[in-house]
């Protein structure tokens, strides 16, 4: 019994392994592509000219909402996000999802203001759950390759 739960153990060890080792050789746009569920959020950052940058070396720490958050905002403001005429609207709106480093969710504390590549800072807060701008962070500490995706519930706007 002892060396079958043994061997079963190892085996399972061993075809776990190449799968973690997997888990950050893709960056943050190939992680969120992946994912399946940032269909919006690419778009919106292929639309800026944002991919080669979320693409670079970093680290970044991307605050992502998911295509339930840019639904839920009012018709017709993502397609007029990605008009043409509103990219840079649209880059400032994508770089305040975005903060210089790679912060985990262990290097928060409440009330704690962490300063935007748009220029402005957001407020994470943490008790009673961890909100960014009181976006709720639904997933936390998606490492990739060259930094950090923190799934939120609602897209945060600059002031």
């Amino acid at each position: 019994m002892f060396r079958r739960t043994y061997l079963a153990l190892t085996a399972a060890a061993l075809l776990a392994t190449p799968a973690f080792a997997d888990k950050h050789s893709k960056d943050i746009v190939d992680t969120a592509v992946e994912a399946g569920s940032f269909t919006t959020l690419v778009a919106a950052v292929e639309a800026a000219g944002l991919v080669e940058t979320l693409k670079g070396e970093g680290p970044f720490t991307v605050f992502a909402p998911t295509d339930e958050a840019f639904a839920a905002l009012p018709a017709g403001t993502v397609e007029d996000l990605l008009k043409p005429e509103n990219k840079a609207i649209l880059t400032a709106i994508l770089t305040y999802h975005v903060v210089p480093g790679k912060v985990m969710s262990t290097d928060l504390s409440n009330n704690m203001t962490a300063a935007t590549v748009q220029g402005d800072n957001v407020t994470i807060m943490t008790e009673g759950g961890v909100t960014v701008n009181g976006a709720k962070v639904t997933t936390a500490d998606i490492e990739t390759s060259n930094g950090v995706i923190h799934v939120i519930d609602t897209v945060i706007m600059p002031k």
